[in-house]
């Protein structure tokens, strides 16, 4: 929950904007600024207060506590100018938080915590969103200094996750390196461990099993491997045992999720201690091992027992230890500017331990990435690599950003790469603004009403395909965008699109040639489909051809075509 404090008109506008934008997230209070201050500290996971920070600082003094437990404070000026994150940066969300304020109220938000300002991974957050949990914190400012002056740190872990870039990250670094250590073992020396969440514990038990003897097994169990309570991601059972008290209150206790499953879905899971009289009783020769690793694989792209089943008077605990999945995000760079690269993708790129994409591209954003990205490049026409690359480097457990201009969706990367990508990696896409629309907004407004895009290049598809495709989509009298119209040693087949067109649309259709749009050498040439055969040299790779349908009309210089068919110019 989110506290909003405000004592100024200006500042309950704004607040009233937050509630309005997230509802169900805050929780507006009132009365004296002391008491709002109060009840929002105690009952809120993060506060916002509308106030100055000199005041702000005099209201917070006598209740903070722990850096660790107090929640974050973003305080926003009365003009609403700036979202400023005054306390618990990054383990408080006040980071994130003031980011997320300046977006709602067009605000600037200001943020100074050392790793933000260098642009460097926080420690404090790093696996944050893996659900990592740091075992001991003692070390957390010394190793965070050493990222910051760009000493070497050394990054060891039980599998390959996918993480976070960090500055100098190397397995192999020197002597006397500080040591990060991402493991579910106990015994592991570091100067920071971090718990991941690779254990699932799977129960079976009596019914009326004390809660006592199952977490005493868990205990002894996961000790007896090796592994850490820290990890425990989630306990597991078979349906019929969904309501039993002891399990129930076991997972209440640790906060873990409880997975059930059904007889039948255990049944098929091959465990290495089977038993006929469990078969006999609930229908499966196996709960502990089963639901264990039904659950670990359901988290990851494998699993494996690592504490076969262990039986108590009432009980059985087993422990199986997921594979982590790797991640690939596929970022739509946009048409080019930097202002046109929404900040989703920009944090994606931030996020993402590599970063995968055409040469010129990566040169765009090189200055977003975060110090210890990995970056793989590579020239034109190079697609199905820069994809096959991409998708070997998630599926082995990395997070990899695979980057296109414009929207990766439409004529980029998305396509080769989920051709390839399987169910052992996590996708996400991320839209970005497609040339069509840069195009379209230099021209006035030309997709008002049904358009189609077509790709003119025949090196993926057959000519012919191609030519029937542009005809019945101009006989439909659809505004035409054009992509890869024409190149250097491919001119015939658009002089023959042009051909094509002027079968079902005037010598006086206006046309739009839109190059590099959004880009430094941008050109925008209106003109009419007459003008544009009489000259196509003016249409090349680099282009975006707009040609109006049968209702598009010039107004004022620039292409509309009307919404509705009322409408005449």
């Amino acid at each position: 929950m989110i506290g909003l404090i405000a004592v100024t008109a200006a500042g309950r506008a704004m607040a009233g904007r937050l509630a309005q934008a997230w509802p169900g997230e805050v929780m507006r209070h009132s009365g004296p600024v002391v008491e709002q201050f109060r009840a929002a500290w105690h009952t809120s996971d993060s506060v916002v207060c509308f106030l100055a920070t000199g005041a702000t600082v005099r209201l917070l003094a006598p209740l903070l506590s722990d850096k660790h437990s107090d929640p974050g404070v973003v305080c926003v000026d009365e003009a609403g100018r700036y979202a400023i994150a005054l306390l618990g940066g990054h383990g408080g969300g006040a980071n994130a938080l003031a980011a997320r304020v300046a977006g709602v109220l067009a605000a600037q938000p200001v943020i100074s915590t050392a790793s933000d300002a260098t642009g460097a991974t926080a420690l404090d957050s790093f696996g944050a969103d893996l659900g990592f949990r740091l075992a001991d914190r003692t070390a957390l400012a010394r190793v965070g200094r050493a990222v910051l002056d760009g000493q070497p740190v050394r990054v060891v872990a039980d599998a390959t996750w996918p993480l976070p870039p960090l500055p100098t990250r190397d397995t192999d670094g020197p002597a006397g390196a500080a040591v990060i250590a991402v493991s579910d073992r106990t015994g592991v020396t570091a100067d920071l461990v971090y718990r991941p969440p690779t254990l699932v514990v799977g129960v079976g038990a009596s019914r009326g099993a004390p809660a006592g003897e199952i977490e005493a097994l868990i205990d002894t169990g996961l000790a007896e491997a090796g592994v850490a309570v820290e990890s425990v991601r989630a306990l597991a059972t078979i349906d019929l045992k969904a309501g039993e008290a002891g399990i129930v209150e076991v997972a209440r206790r640790h906060g873990w999720p409880l997975l059930t499953y059904t007889a039948g879905e255990l049944s098929t899971v091959d465990v290495p201690n089977p038993s006929e009289v469990v078969r006999g009783a609930v229908g499966t020769p196996s709960v502990a091992e089963a639901a264990a690793l039904s659950g670990a694989r359901a988290a990851g792209r494998g699993a494996e027992l690592v504490l076969p089943k262990r039986a108590g008077a009432m009980a059985t605990v087993a422990v199986a230890r997921l594979v982590p999945r790797g991640r690939l995000t596929i970022v739509g760079l946009g048409p080019g500017a930097e202002d046109l690269r929404t900040p989703r993708a920009t944090e994606a790129l931030r996020r993402a331990g590599v970063v995968v994409g055409l040469d010129q591209y990566v040169d765009q954003i090189r200055h977003v990435l975060r110090p210890g990205t990995r970056v793989v490049d590579s020239g034109l026409g190079a697609e199905e690599e820069r994809a096959r690359t991409a998708v070997e480097l998630a599926t082995a457990g990395h997070h990899v950003a695979l980057i296109g201009s414009g929207d990766a969706g439409i004529y980029a990367m998305a396509s080769p790469a989920l051709q390839m990508a399987g169910p052992d990696v996590d996708v996400e896409t991320v839209p970005g603004v497609t040339a069509a629309l840069a195009a379209a907004a230099l021209l006035g407004a030309p997709l008002g009403h049904d358009h189609a895009y077509l790709s003119l290049s025949d090196l993926h598809t057959p000519w012919p395909v191609i030519a029937d495709r542009l005809d019945s989509c101009a006989d439909a009298d659809l505004v035409l965008c054009l992509y890869n119209p024409r190149s250097t040693r491919r001119t015939a087949q658009f002089d023959e699109a042009l051909r094509i067109i002027a079968k079902h649309r005037g010598p006086g259709t206006p046309v739009g040639v839109v190059r590099d749009a959004s880009r430094p050498q941008e050109r925008c040439t209106p003109m009419s489909l007459a003008d544009l055969a009489a000259d196509p040299s003016i249409v090349d790779m680099r282009s975006v051809v707009v040609v109006g349908s049968g209702r598009t009309a010039t107004v004022a210089g620039r292409m509309v075509t009307p919404r509705e068919y009322r409408w005449l110019p």
